[in-house]
């Protein structure tokens, strides 16, 4: 059997989840706005994002609520694997079409992988952090996020 004891994740990996997923997804918006796009191809790579991070996140939770047990429909784990998959496509489906320089197309594309990484790494460490609250709640009032040099 799988041990899945609570274990709370360090200071430094959340500060880098927040970091990757602001770095990500600033540096795809300010890209947008600073481009010669019109406003309906803004408003597409926009949305892409915006769906993008909603799949990734839709995704990662069915995902863990699977490994813990938590019933989910295979309706919904299929949605979010089509609907991850789908914004990825849509992604590249824009930047192949788009009359944008290679390197502005590598810039969205890497921006876009870090947001939704980022995305995710944040989804896990909110469910290990209230997993943790769940598992101690005599600690709740005072719950903090150890540093990885206090841990046991």
């Amino acid at each position: 059997m799988i041990d899945r004891s609570a274990q709370q994740p360090s200071f430094a990996f959340v500060a880098a989840s927040w970091g990757a997923l602001l770095a990500g997804s600033c540096a795809y918006l300010i890209g947008l706005w600073n481009s010669d796009m019109q406003l309906n191809e803004r408003g597409y790579y926009f949305t892409v994002l915006a769906y993008g991070l909603y799949a990734a996140i839709s995704l990662q939770k069915s995902v863990r609520d699977r490994v813990e047990g938590i019933p989910v429909t295979g309706i919904y784990y299929g949605l979010s694997w089509t609907s991850l998959i789908l914004a990825i496509l849509l992604l590249c489906v824009g930047l192949f079409n788009a009359t944008l320089a290679l390197s502005e197309k590598g810039f969205y594309a890497m921006a876009f992988v870090l947001g939704l990484f980022g995305a995710v790494a944040v989804q896990k460490n909110t469910r290990d952090i209230q997993a943790v609250r769940s598992a101690f709640p005599e600690s709740n009032t005072t719950f903090e996020i150890q540093d990885s040099d206090s841990r046991v």
